[in-house]
C-alpha cells in the first residue's frame, strides 16, 4: 500500500483497494506517480451541458468552453478579487464536469473557507467534498490538502481521470507559510522563502499522462485583497499554470456576470483541444472581443449566448 490508497474493509478484512480487488500483484505493478510522463492536455473537458441547473450556470459553462477551454490534465488558475463571483464560477465548473464526465473522480477541496460555504458545497451534492474551514488550525489545512492530492495520485497511477477543484490556492499557501519550519529568509509581505515549495508541488502534480489517466487541478488565486502576501503568492504561481481565467472586480461592480476579463483569460496550446475549424472560430471570436473594452466585451459575448442555444451554433455563426 501507498499513502493515499483508499482501502475498504468488510468484517475486518480488506475488501478493495482504490475500488479494485486487493491483489498484491495489481498493487505491485502500479507505476510511481513521480515517474509518469506529462504531455499537453489534448482531450477536451467540456463543461457545456443541456442539464445545467440554471441559465446563469449554463452561461458560465459556455463562456469557459469558449474563452478558456479546459482539457484533461489541465493546470488552471481562476484569478479572482473578492466578491467577483468566484464560488459560483467553481460550482458551475464542477457541475459541468460531474454531468458531462460521470466516470471522472471529482474532488472538491476547500481550504480555510467559511463553514457555511463548506455546508453549501456538501448539500449541493456534486463530487466528493473534502474541507477544512477557517476555524480549524493551519496544520489541519495542510494535512487535508496533502491527503487529497496523495489519493488523487494513487488513482492516476491506475489510469483514472481525476479532477480537483481547489478553493483556494492562496489560503493553502498561507497555511504552509504559517506551519513551515522557516528558512530564516523572508520575502516581501512576510512570506518565507521556502513556504511555496510544497504548494507548488501540489499544483504542479496536474498533468495528462501519455499512457492514460490524468490529474486536472482547477484552483483559485486571490488578488486585490489589500494583502501584500497574497500578491506575492499570486506572482509566484503566475505562469505555472497552463490555463488562466481572470475575473474582474470592475465588471462585478457593474453586475456583469460572469465577470470574466476576456483579454486576460486563455489556455496554452488551445489548438490541441478541438478540431481546426472549431479552434479557428474561437480565435476569430476572441479577436473581435479583445478589441473592445472589458465591460463591452462580456456584454457582447452574453448577447451572443442569448441568440444561440449552443456554442456550436454560436461558432458556426461567427465563421
Amino acid at each position: 500500500l501507498r499513502r493515499g490508497d483508499g482501502v475498504t474493509l468488510e468484517n475486518g478484512r480488506v475488501a478493495s483497494v482504490n475500488g479494485g480487488p486487493p491483489s498484491p500483484a495489481r498493487l505491485a505493478d502500479r507505476p510511481e506517480f513521480a515517474k509518469l510522463g506529462a504531455v499537453h492536455p489534448s482531450r477536451l473537458l467540456q463543461l457545456e451541458t443541456a442539464q445545467a441547473s440554471s441559465p446563469r450556470t449554463a452561461g458560465i459553462q459556455r463562456i469557459v468552453d469558449l474563452i478558456c477551454p479546459l482539457g484533461f490534465g489541465q493546470r488552471a488558475l481562476i484569478v479572482s478579487p473578492p466578491k467577483a463571483g468566484k464560488t459560483v464560477m467553481l460550482q458551475a465548473v464542477a457541475e459541468g464536469v460531474a454531468l458531462n464526465h460521470p466516470s471522472v473522480i471529482l474532488l472538491i477541496l476547500l481550504v480555510d473557507e467559511r463553514p457555511e460555504e463548506v455546508s453549501e458545497m456538501v448539500d449541493w451534492g456534486r463530487g466528493e467534498v473534502v474541507a477544512s474551514s477557517f476555524d480549524l488550525p493551519h496544520e489541519r489545512h495542510v494535512a487535508v490538502a496533502d491527503m487529497v492530492f496523495e489519493h488523487a495520485r494513487r488513482q492516476v497511477e491506475l489510469g483514472k481521470d481525476v479532477v480537483i477543484v481547489l478553493d483556494s490556492l492562496t489560503r493553502l499557501a498561507r497555511s504552509h507559510n504559517t506551519t513551515g519550519r522557516g528558512s530564516g529568509r523572508t520575502m516581501s509581505g512576510g512570506l518565507d522563502a521556502t513556504a511555496l515549495a510544497k504548494p507548488k508541488g501540489l499544483f504542479g502534480a496536474a498533468r495528462a499522462v501519455p499512457e492514460g489517466g490524468s490529474l486536472t487541478v482547477i484552483a483559485t488565486a486571490l488578488i486585490e485583497t489589500e494583502s501584500r502576501m497574497d500578491d506575492v503568492i499570486f506572482e509566484e504561481f503566475k505562469g505555472t499554470g497552463n490555463a488562466e481565467l481572470r475575473l474582474s472586480r470592475a465588471l462585478a461592480d457593474r453586475r456583469l456576470y460572469p465577470a470574466v476579463d476576456v483579454a486576460a483569460s486563455g489556455t496554452r496550446r488551445e489548438e490541441l483541444l478541438g478540431d481546426a475549424a472549431t479552434v479557428a472560430a474561437k480565435q476569430q471570436l476572441r479577436r473581435g472581443l479583445v478589441e473592445l473594452p472589458p465591460e463591452k466585451a462580456i456584454d457582447v459575448l452574453l448577447a451572443q449566448l442569448k441568440r444561440s442555444k449552443t456554442n456550436a451554433e454560436l461558432l458556426a455563426a461567427a465563421r
